[in-house]
């Protein structure tokens, strides 16, 4: 890792890497020694609350490659809703340039969506295993192609299966963006940075179309996708050479070096040589395989189920908002491709507003309540979540949430059935955006505490209910408008995540016992795994050193 002072927070190497941990090692016995000086230093109530734990810190990462990271992936973030909405406003011109009906068209948004729920079941897993990097190159590495065939392509075929491998690429990295910021950041401050990087998933659908309409309207519908290309190649190319690591089933806190395929490129080229002589030493590594089918073990968890069964319900409400938006407003109001778009923005601005905002204010409870249990955040080491309310301190924030989202959504739906000013769905669409993917936001904070052992799993299992549940909501929200009105389908709408709230409660009360559970379930199976190891080992014949050298000799 870079030091902070004398190099670039974007390069990062073994030797800096040890520094930053020795001098993590120092910064914990100055914090320790300063517990007894508050009064005059003016500390925080987290440093004296109770004596500072030993052990490593939670990551060696400095701040600024911490920023670094969180940045790049924001940008990573970004790239899969925006990849699904600037799709919108090019719809009719697809249809007239590839000679087929809006409907067959429509084929490829289904498509897409069905591989937007099972993508992050594969890359999910990957990320866990083999590292983050690799998953996010190899993701890419698909959706780059995809793009450049479909601003290539001038067949519906072609369109329909290149739109499917785009979303893999696009989708597989939701999984990882969240797992991201669990390897870096502690419970304690981890509020703030997955709002950072949660803005850039929910600022996609409202500036997507706005991007959409503008490129088709003025340089064609192949631009779409160009400037996708274009994006990509900005994002994948400092990736490569800069963003380290951070899986800490492969380099723990940042302190293990990590293999040739994790190392940045840069740090391939400087390091080369001592990453042989670790290959030398820990044998010949390969890419797991990953397995799907680790996603669906999520939903066995009875604590991991409720919250991604109230997720996809909030998910429903925000998607069915989002999905008719511009066609309500173009019936009504009778505006055009390019005015509608624009009045995507409240919408946007709200989403990224409660991400960013809702992140710090999850932190700020975690706090609260740290402090009312007289137990010590500890922001360098992390702390053990094992006897700690997480799921007080995070469900605490949604219920007012819940209170006004209900009603801005019913009241949308009222709106748009009453044809009332343009400003009064705009409005209710912006609380819309803010009280009900708040909600959403902060259970996807809750996922990430609860299931440490695999984040990007767990994140791959929310992506696939939501996704499902989404897709089903999208295909049914105009039939079901038609059938009873605006008013009425909206109301539905919101009540499907408004009466399951009682599950929250639940969790409060008993999620803590159920994720103790899980966790002694994990280490009696790792303890087992342990024990298997070492009768392998002990079952294991002795290698002949010099019968090895004689038979290397001969080949």
């Amino acid at each position: 890792m870079a030091s902070a002072g004398s190099s670039p927070p974007f390069v990062s190497g073994t030797h800096e890497q040890e520094k930053a941990s020795h001098d993590s090692e120092l910064s914990v016995r100055e914090d320790a020694e300063s517990t007894d000086n508050d009064d005059e230093g003016g500390r925080d109530v987290e440093e004296t609350l109770s004596r500072v734990s030993s052990g490593p810190p939670y990551t060696v990462f400095s701040p600024g490659m911490k920023r670094w990271i969180i940045a790049m992936n924001c940008v990573s973030a970004f790239v899969s809703p925006i990849t699904a909405n600037i799709y919108f406003p090019a719809l009719p011109a697809l249809a007239r340039d590839l000679g087929v009906g809006i409907d067959r068209i429509n084929l490829t948004l289904t498509t897409y969506m069905i591989f937007q729920g099972l993508a992050p079941t594969v890359f999910g897993d990957l990320g866990d295993v083999a590292g983050r990097r690799p998953a996010f190159i190899i993701a890419f590495t698909i959706y780059l192609g995809a793009n450049i065939g479909l601003a290539l392509q001038r067949d519906f075929a072609a369109l329909l299966v290149l739109r499917m491998l785009q979303s893999s690429g696009s989708s597989g990295t939701i999984a990882l963006v969240y797992a991201v910021v669990a390897d870096i950041a502690p419970s304690s401050e981890r509020g703030k940075w997955m709002g950072i990087v949660g803005a850039g998933l929910t600022i996609g659908p409202a500036i997507g179309p706005v991007i959409g309409g503008l490129l088709s309207a003025y340089l064609g519908w192949p631009w779409i996708f160009w400037f996708l290309v274009i994006l990509t190649t900005v994002w994948i190319i400092p990736y490569i050479l800069t963003v380290p690591e951070t899986a800490r089933k492969v380099v723990g806190n940042g302190s293990i070096p990590p293999q040739g395929w994790n190392m940045t490129l840069i740090d391939y080229l400087r390091f080369r040589n001592q990453a042989r002589d670790r290959q030398g030493v820990t044998g010949n590594h390969k890419i797991p395989i990953p397995n799907p089918l680790n996603t669906l073990r999520v939903l066995r968890d009875k604590e991991m189920a409720m919250i991604l069964f109230y997720n996809a319900a909030l998910y429903v409400c925000f998607m069915t908002v989002t999905a008719t938006l511009g066609t309500q407003l173009q019936e009504i109001y009778g505006y055009d491709q390019l005015t509608t778009g624009l009045l995507y923005l409240p919408l946007g601005a709200a989403t990224t507003i409660s991400s960013v905002g809702g992140g710090f204010i999850a932190d700020w409870n975690f706090r609260r309540i740290a402090k009312q249990l007289g137990i010590k955040v500890d922001r360098k080491r992390g702390n053990d979540m094992a006897d700690f309310p997480v799921e007080k301190a995070r469900i605490q924030l949604i219920a007012p949430l819940l209170f006004v989202g209900t009603g801005a959504s019913i009241g949308y739906g009222w709106s748009l059935e009453r044809q009332v000013s343009v400003a009064v769905p705009l409005v209710l669409s912006f609380f819309v955006g803010l009280c009900v993917t708040g909600p959403f936001q902060i259970l996807n904070l809750l996922l990430i505490d609860s299931y440490p052992e695999a984040p990007a799993t767990a994140t791959a299992a929310n992506n696939l209910v939501r996704c499902l549940a989404g897709a089903g909501a999208t295909a049914a929200v105009e039939p079901i408008i038609r059938a009873i009105g605006r008013g009425w389908a909206f109301t539905i709408f919101a009540l499907i995540f408004t009466i399951p709230s009682p599950m929250l409660w639940i969790i409060v009360k008993r999620g803590p016992e159920w994720r103790r559970e899980r966790i002694e379930r994990m280490r009696k199976k790792e303890e087992k795994q342990k024990v298997e190891i070492i009768s392998n080992e002990e079952l294991s014949p002795p290698i002949d050193s010099s019968s090895e050298k004689k038979s290397g000799a001969d080949r």
